[in-house]
């Protein structure tokens, strides 16, 4: 096997093992960064009023 291909194989082959949730997925970590992220904005905001 080349080594690109040997790379990009090992490359596709951890991310099939890996479980990442991206901070964009359904549920409670999205819900408190939205949240988060909406405090953060108001806070700007009241700043720059």
């Amino acid at each position: 096997m080349k080594p690109k291909a040997r790379f990009i194989a090992s490359v596709i082959a951890t991310s099939k093992a890996q479980e990442i949730q991206m901070p964009w997925a359904r549920g409670a970590r999205r819900a408190a960064m939205i949240a988060r992220r909406n405090g953060t904005d108001t806070e700007l905001q009241a700043k720059s009023a």
